[in-house]
């Protein structure tokens, strides 16, 4: 993991429920690169947000590390075990931008206000009109018009409280941002504008992105490596063109063949995944996919797979993962 700018390892998230321990988050390990876009996928209820929460700590990890990297020196800093302290100033350098522009805004302040609001928190400027620059220069950035600077979020439309939930965001000059599901409380042509936003962003600035959706094409468009998700695991991770070309996991594969295609004439197998998503309170102790694999055996209902490397780059954890490239070669 040399060069890795932030690095989880065997990250666990566990919730206490009637029925037992719900496991959400189950053994995670990932390294990011800086200025790199790492998407995760899975399915509704798979953990990808409660991974991208417990990331920038706005929820307690039950075990494990996230490792950023110092600013200076080569060293890490466990975000899990910083003090009240710390996580103060390590708030600056992580953020997070909600699924839901609206509900995650203070319909009581103006969009001046809900901006300014992290900078006065965190007593940022005492010269109020340097405040007042930031202000109209994080709108600017995000493209927010400055006759909007009054308006409530009520009076705005759904890509508008995006660009302030962005800006709000980009306030404390962030260098890691989660973006879980930004887009898909939006019309497709203002999910275009706010993805090209984020791009442009991240050139200019060199953002580290982690972008969680359960849309696998808007996850294409974004991502430089993609992490899908199942029952609280990774079970593949890969650069994307990679992932879409040579998907080693089967489930991996279900979801890929899920993607419609623009070309009438071009065919592809849809996979069709049958039986239930095992319950997370008490899941399989062998591969959690295994119920619902069609090329299941009895070693994946008996034996766990690990997430090893199968191709440079490439992880997979299946044990059939390397049977199962030969079938997309062959396919």
């Amino acid at each position: 993991m040399s060069g890795s700018y932030i690095r989880v390892e065997n990250l666990k998230k566990y919730f206490a429920t009637k029925r037992g321990m719900l496991h959400a988050v189950d053994d995670v390990s990932f390294e990011i690169k800086k200025g790199e876009t790492l998407g995760l996928v899975g399915e509704s209820g798979c953990g990808k947000s409660t991974l991208g929460r417990c990331l920038i700590r706005l929820l307690d990890s039950t075990a494990g590390k996230v490792l950023l990297k110092d600013n200076e020196g080569g060293g890490y800093t466990d975000i899990t075990k910083a003090s009240p302290r710390e996580m103060k100033e390590l708030r600056k350098r992580v953020q997070i931008v909600f699924q839901d522009p609206y509900s995650c805004l203070n319909p009581r302040l103006s969009v001046w206000e809900l901006i300014a609001e992290p900078l006065i928190v965190n007593g940022i400027y005492s010269d109020k009109n340097e405040m007042r620059r930031r202000i109209r220069s994080l709108m600017d950035t995000v493209g927010l018009a400055e006759r909007l600077e009054n308006s409530y979020p009520h009076e705005l439309d759904g890509g508008r409280r995006q660009r302030i939930g962005i800006a709000r965001s980009l306030a404390l000059n962030p260098e890691f941002i989660v973006l879980d599901e930004p887009v898909s409380a939006l019309d497709v042509c203002i999910q275009a504008q706010i993805l090209n936003l984020l791009n442009d962003l991240q050139k200019e600035f060199a953002y580290t992105y982690v972008f969680i959706s359960h849309n696998l094409s808007v996850v294409r468009h974004v991502s430089d490596r993609i992490a899908v998700m199942y029952l609280g695991q990774i079970v593949e991770l890969s650069e994307y063109r990679e992932l879409f070309s040579t998907p080693l996991h089967p489930y991996t594969q279900a979801l890929l063949s899920a993607i419609p295609l623009a070309k009438l004439d071009v065919k592809r197998e849809r996979i069709i995944l049958e039986g239930d998503v095992p319950s997370p309170i008490e899941p399989p102790e062998a591969c959690r996919f295994a119920g619902r694999c069609r090329y299941a055996k009895d070693i994946c209902r008996n034996t766990p797979p690990a997430l090893k490397e199968i191709l440079p780059g490439h992880f997979a954890a299946c044990h059939y993962a390397k049977e199962n490239m030969q079938n997309v070669h062959n396919a």
